[in-house]
């Protein structure tokens, strides 16, 4: 016994030894990519050198308008995209006189499929140096697949405004980016699309969808100057989300939107912001997936619960 340990005390000193070094190299590239990031961020990329003009799909409310706000300030030319021509008009008048950039809009509801050609006429001769692929939809409530109100029509409209909107504003923005070796496309997806969310099935399912065509529209253009990175906040104080007081992880769609965009060029995929970079980190690595699925199917049935409950009371 003596003998065997003599022989293998030597290897297994080297592999503790080239093991804690791994581990504390590992560490340390962590921490100096972590502050890299978060403390220093890449700010001054989104600017006018990409291109005049800056175009945000679901510009009227929520993180949205705050892109399209950020934007505004940082010199950019704005293209508001979105279903309202009132909140549109709105939006456009409170940039104009903010920061006295030029603005346009286009009305349209991405829950048709025939908008597009509208759309192409609308960006036509346009210098566009950032897209903001931001409009979605999500659930009224948390529900089981089979109970959705109108389901047939509600899987038609989420597939469209979330999936299709993505790829069809890319389409007809890419081209003009590549001729100029340059630009930045920005898909806002979800948390939800990090790990299927039961009750909101869907809706987890396209932001999954926005997150996987982003990264891999990265790796192909990259080579050609232009950055697409995929973006999944976790809560953030909007209408959509229902949250009405900000808080250190539910942050404002301002604080949300500045924080993001110190990540463009950084990370090709990216929670956009400090405390949602550290929850997606615990859920991605630290807890197992069917941890995550039976909390989330814990939550989802207590709000569906409260939200059925409240209806009947009304």
């Amino acid at each position: 016994m003596e003998a065997l340990l003599s022989l293998v005390e030597v290897p297994l000193y080297w592999v503790g030894a080239f093991t804690a070094a791994w581990v504390s190299l590992w560490l340390v590239y962590k921490l100096l990519f972590g502050l890299r990031i978060w403390v220093l961020g890449n700010g001054q990329l989104i600017s006018t050198k990409l291109g005049k003009w800056a175009v945000v799909t679901g510009a009227t409310d929520g993180i949205g308008k705050a892109y399209a706000e950020e934007l505004a300030r940082r010199g950019f030319a704005v293209m508001l995209i979105s279903r309202s021509q009132e909140k549109l008009d709105d939006v456009a008048k409170s940039l104009e006189s903010r920061f006295n950039v030029e603005t346009k809009t286009i009305a349209v509801d991405f829950s048709a499929t025939d908008i597009y050609p509208k759309i192409e006429a609308g960006l036509a001769g346009l210098e566009v140096g950032v897209l903001v692929n931001n409009v979605g939809i999500s659930y009224t409530y948390p529900e089981f697949f089979l109970n959705i109100p109108d389901v047939d029509n509600f899987i038609n409209t989420m597939i469209n405004v979330n999936i299709t909107s993505v790829c069809q504003m890319t389409r007809l923005v890419l081209p003009r980016m590549v001729e100029r070796s340059m630009g930045v496309v920005l898909n806002i997806s979800s948390a939800s699309g990090m790990y299927p969310v039961p009750l909101l099935t869907i809706y987890s399912s396209t932001k999954a969808f926005v997150d996987f065509f982003s990264r891999g529209l990265n790796a192909e253009y990259k080579s050609k100057g232009i950055i697409i990175q995929s973006v999944l906040p976790f809560f953030v104080a909007t209408k959509m989300t229902k949250i009405r007081k900000p808080t250190l992880d539910k942050p404002t769609p301002e604080r949300y939107v500045a924080a993001e965009l110190t990540t463009v060029g950084l990370e090709s995929q990216t929670n956009g912001y400090f405390p949602h970079a550290v929850m997606g980190w615990i859920t991605a690595v630290l807890a197992p997936n069917r941890v995550v699925l039976y909390f989330g199917m814990k939550m989802g049935t207590a709000q569906r619960a409260g939200y059925l409950r409240r209806r009947k009371q009304r």
